[in-house]
């Protein structure tokens, strides 16, 4: 089974809704861990944009990157340039992909247009996930 990390900043938005879809789409053929190189606690907003498309991640928990150095990583997936910037040394042992997501808790505006960019950025990852599953961990 192949054991993906993904890592953002403070693992609290984009690394979990990441996790969530990882998780969907490979189902049992993948292990998914995410976390930070800081950690900020689960964001309500992603927990809330997540759900609306039908995957629960509230109850996922944020972690730091040193928590997960003993085990063995296939891939790790940044998905920040903070994170790519500041990825640990032993993850070099594992593929690493990045790909950077505007960061929706920056978002500014009226409540539903923060909300709108939670759900363009939580649909950029889903497509994303979609696509790395189905080139790294196929059926």
């Amino acid at each position: 089974m192949k054991q993906i990390l993904v890592l953002c900043t403070g693992n609290s938005t984009r690394s979990q809704m990441a996790h969530g879809y990882l998780h969907h789409f490979a189902g049992n053929r993948a292990h998914i861990l995410s976390a930070g190189v800081e950690t900020h606690g689960l964001n309500p907003k992603a927990v809330q944009v997540m759900a609306e498309d039908g995957i629960d991640i509230s109850h996922h928990t944020s972690n730091l990157v040193d928590e997960y150095a003993h085990l063995p990583i296939d891939y790790v997936i940044t998905v920040c340039d903070n994170a790519r910037e500041h990825c640990p040394v032993w993850i070099g042992q594992a593929h690493v992909t990045h790909q950077n997501f505007t960061d929706p808790s920056r978002a500014v505006g009226s409540a539903e247009e923060v909300m709108d960019t939670y759900r363009a950025v939580r649909d950029q990852i889903k497509q994303f996930c979609r696509e790395f599953i189905q080139q790294h961990v196929p059926l």
